[in-house]
């Protein structure tokens, strides 16, 4: 069996969740997914990745998603929606809310689990990817296995 650790910080779409799935063919994967609540990357940062991507109205609106601990009930809910739309694919999946350091804790779960791979499926992050600051750059300096960067879909 193929485990990948998925690290994502929304809820997976069905595009999404079926893509993971189908990266390798027949072969049966495991998921171990790890959940970035939203609100633990700068709220400037996240602003100017809007106005990148015009997005204006989001870039407004950012002081109104939840943070801290206000983001802990909606990253229980969209990791509960991930997990079941993996295993509607047929791959088996656990995970879990990553609140401290969240690259600490993808090392500690790739050698723990010898993952095979790790699949970082994020909103493009244009400020933290230019200066290499997003999590697959940052992710291939600490971990001992393939990292592939996908974008996330919204519904």
């Amino acid at each position: 069996m193929f485990t990948s650790v998925l690290m994502i910080e929304q809820p997976l779409t069905a595009v999404d969740a079926d893509f993971v799935t189908t990266l390798h063919g027949d072969d049966p994967v495991s998921f171990i997914v790890l959940m970035q609540p939203r609100g633990d990357q700068d709220r400037l940062l996240r602003a100017i990745d809007d106005v990148a991507l015009g997005e204006l109205p989001e870039a407004l609106h950012e002081a109104d998603i939840p943070e801290g601990e206000a983001a802990l009930g909606p990253a229980e809910q969209a990791l509960a929606h991930s997990l079941e739309a993996l295993r509607r694919k047929g791959a088996q999946a656990v995970g879990e809310i990553v609140q401290d350091h969240p690259l600490d804790k993808l090392r500690e779960v790739v050698d723990a689990s010898r993952a095979d791979e790790v699949i970082v499926l994020t909103a493009p992050h244009f400020v933290e990817e230019f200066f290499h600051r997003d999590w697959a750059s940052r992710a291939r300096h600490k971990v001992g296995v393939p990292v592939l960067k996908l974008f996330a879909h919204n519904e």
